[in-house]
């Protein structure tokens, strides 16, 4: 939950610092509607407050629902995308990762819920919506395998194909956990460790490298907002970091 509400915060105030697409990606789509800009500033800067109150216990509640409006209002703004092209499968993964996102305060909010079958529900929803936004993301690297091997780093042994391969059959293999419910948690543990993994080895050093590059700093933030998403559908009440080790046992 940590992760989720200051990664939050990472990505509004990037998108209130920086208004081109690189930074925006999909979302740029708020700014065609009515006084978009101002709208999807005020979404921003939403998603500040909401990450922010996130890490409040206080206000978890009212903090879940904000995100939950405004990863909802995200993940309709890549609608239109798909509408007008419909074959490129990047603007379904754009939906699925603001989807995703959805989903990761959703279940903060199941957690927060007084009623038990309620909250069971909602936190079922939650757990199926991300496994299928993991099924997309390991489609896009299906889709995609030359640009996600050539992100590998070409130090690490024993090769970028190999681990572009490897982490796609990870995504998959957690998907499947995560949608039949069997070691779901565990999957979902793994899943952020891969994806802050992503963050650490991938982004960080294309930052270093070329922190003019408004896109790294995006993919950046969007790489952490997901895992922080997916560890949250796992733990919603905030589960410290050690118990993936318990979990791994």
């Amino acid at each position: 939950m940590v992760l989720l509400g200051a990664s939050a915060v990472f990505f509004g105030v990037i998108g209130l610092a920086w208004h081109d697409a690189d930074t925006w990606q999909s979302l740029s789509a708020l700014w065609k509607l009515p006084s978009g800009r101002i709208v999807g500033d005020v979404l921003m800067v939403a998603q500040i407050a909401a990450g922010l109150a996130l890490l409040l216990p206080r206000s978890r509640r009212v903090a879940s629902i904000v995100l939950c409006v405004v990863y909802a209002l995200f993940s309709l703004a890549c609608i239109p995308g798909i509408i007008a092209a419909p074959r490129s499968f990047g603007q379904y993964d754009g939906f699925f990762e603001q989807f995703c996102l959805f989903c990761g305060a959703l279940a903060v909010y199941a957690a927060a819920e007084a009623n038990g079958s309620r909250s069971l529900l909602l936190g079922r929803v939650a757990r199926v919506g991300l496994g299928v936004s993991v099924i997309s993301f390991t489609l896009a690297q299906i889709v995609y395998p030359h640009e996600t091997a050539a992100l590998v780093p070409k130090w690490i042994p024993p090769g970028q194909m190999f681990w572009a391969v490897l982490t796609t059959v990870a995504f998959a293999l957690a998907a499947i956990a995560i949608l039949i419910d069997r070691k779901a948690r565990l999957a979902m543990h793994l899943a952020t460790l891969m994806l802050v993994l992503f963050g650490v080895l991938v982004w960080i050093p294309l930052l270093v490298a070329h922190p003019e590059t408004h896109l790294n700093w995006s993919e950046f933030a969007l790489t952490l907002l997901i895992a922080g998403a997916a560890w949250t559908v796992a733990d919603p009440r905030g589960t410290p970091m050690p118990r993936v080790a318990a979990s791994l046992r």
